[in-house]
């Protein structure tokens, strides 16, 4: 029988397979539709520093889903009203998925510093959280910052919230610091667990009709996960800290390869909005037949045997695969 048990924040799970961050936690009835499906655990949806400072719920920019999704989604901008009730509401809804679920959820905080977050640390783990994700929602924009504080910020961060917690702590980034695989080792060493790569920035457009930036969200398509894949091959094994793939995971091939690169947890949203919490099942299945055909006895057989401790060419990894692919040309007009 083909093993798919994996281990992620400190909890063993029936597979690795994980509802990301999304609206579908606000919905019990998708909770349990999803854990049906074969969800191994879920992240909340995000309680953001801004809720926390002043109750605002003017967050459209920050919104982590939209349409092209299922039925039940109904439109691609939660009305914001309802998205996120506010702490005492986020609370109380964390402790109804935990009622409505047999499988570890894990509570989302959003922001940058540390304001309330340590005092509502406190409390999502006295709501019963199984965990903590730290989704670091960062866009630096002063030009007097340094690479070096950003880094020493978060750090700050982390510290403090560790040290108010037992629960484990995960830290869901961003693709843009500037060296990722020393960044995770510092996390570890501040008290965070796993590394969720990567957080997916909404970048606005620019109307040039009415000379404006507006919000541009999208969800996610599978050449998103080449980020993703490249960061958590080049450090399995090279890190002390667990790592998750968040961004771009739709299909078994997708899960296949992020397991293969060293992921410990695969997350999905994009996918679950546009085909429904029912696309689990046959992502499971899809994946089961592939570690069948390819004689693979559990997860754990596969994990990092394509990270670059493992895959037979380093280079593919690091510059010598630029050259290579330049080499190579891009068709007859190269």
């Amino acid at each position: 029988m083909t093993d798919l048990t994996a281990c992620y924040l400190g909890h063993n799970l029936p597979n690795p397979l994980i509802v990301s961050s999304s609206p579908i936690t606000r919905d019990l009835d998708q909770v349990r539709m999803a854990e049906d499906s074969g969800a191994a655990a879920f992240v909340m949806h995000s309680l953001f520093e801004e809720q926390i400072e002043s109750e605002s719920l003017d967050l459209h920019h920050h919104l982590e889903a939209g349409s092209e999704s299922y039925a039940e989604s109904l439109s691609y901008f939660p009305n914001m009203q309802t998205y996120n009730t506010g702490p005492d509401g986020y609370l109380e809804q964390l402790r109804r998925v935990k009622a409505a679920v047999r499988g570890p959820v894990f509570a989302s905080l959003n922001g940058t510093s540390a304001g309330g977050w340590v005092h509502y640390a406190r409390l999502v783990e006295e709501a019963g959280a199984d965990g903590l994700e730290l989704n670091v929602y960062d866009i630096p924009t002063d030009p007097n910052l340094t690479s070096q504080q950003i880094e020493d910020r978060l750090m700050e961060l982390v510290r403090a919230i560790r040290q108010q917690i037992r629960i484990p702590l995960a830290v869901k980034l961003g693709p843009f610091y500037t060296a990722p695989v020393n960044l995770l080792t510092r996390l570890h060493g501040a008290g965070a667990t796993a590394a969720v790569l990567f957080n997916r920035f909404y970048q606005p457009d620019l109307n040039i009709d009415d000379l404006d930036a507006v919000p541009h969200l999208k969800l996610s398509h599978s050449d998103e996960l080449l980020t993703r894949l490249h960061w958590v091959g080049v450090a399995y094994g090279r890190v002390p800290i667990e790592l998750a793939v968040t961004g771009g995971v739709h299909s078994a091939r997708d899960v296949i390869k992020c397991i293969m690169a060293g992921a410990s947890g695969v997350m999905l949203t994009s996918a679950l909005l546009r085909h429904g919490v029912g696309h689990l099942r046959q992502l499971l299945a899809d994946l089961r037949h592939w570690m069948e055909e390819k004689e693979y006895e559990s997860i754990a057989q596969m994990r990092g045997s394509l990270s670059l401790n493992k895959v037979p060419d380093p280079t593919a990894f690091e510059r010598g695969n630029y050259m290579r692919v330049l080499r190579q040309g891009v068709g007859p007009t190269w």
